[in-house]
């Protein structure tokens, strides 16, 4: 049975519910912080992420941030960041960003669903999978941009293909 299938018989879905629902289907561990936002944990090969989502209704969006801490050397912020500009050259949907005052990197990506739309459980878990998939891919990057001495050239070259595989 297909995602889709759990949700046919409910016209009226809040876009968190698919994301609880998700959540426990896959086991991850996860807070329904509001009724607009939800929080968990997806473990990856790297590290756990912490990922939040949250419906805006005003705006008709869904927000999606993954997060890992990094606490990099003060000299090597430039390097980070110049890695970080070249990973979001690699990537469309959705942008890292570097959140200096809480020690986080973060993955952000808003799904506009203006006019009513719906996105359903397939598109929901893609979401999430492709902000998994994109830390996992970019995490030893920013490990060697940050602590490993390399360029941001060199720190990129294990950037290179895309992760695969499910989270």
């Amino acid at each position: 049975m297909s995602l889709s299938e759990e949700f046919l018989l409910n016209e009226d879905l809040h876009p968190i519910d698919i994301v609880e629902t998700l959540a426990t289907h896959n086991d991850w561990e996860f807070d329904r912080v509001t009724e607009d936002q939800i929080a968990m944990a997806v473990e990856g090969q790297w590290r756990t992420y912490s990922l939040t989502l949250a419906w805006s209704p005003q705006d008709e969006t869904l927000r999606l941030i993954c997060t890992f801490e990094m606490e990099p050397p003060e000299d090597r912020l430039g390097a980070l960041y110049d890695v970080l500009n070249r990973c979001n050259d690699m990537v469309w949907t959705g942008a890292f960003t570097w959140w200096a005052e809480q020690k986080l990197m973060v993955w952000r990506y808003g799904l506009c669903l203006a006019g009513g739309q719906v996105a359903g459980p397939e598109q929901i878990d893609r979401l999430i999978a492709g902000a998994v998939m994109a830390a996992e891919r970019f995490y030893p990057a920013f490990q060697m941009a940050a602590w490993g001495e390399k360029t941001p050239a060199e720190a990129m070259k294990v950037a290179i293909a895309e992760a695969y595989g499910r989270a």
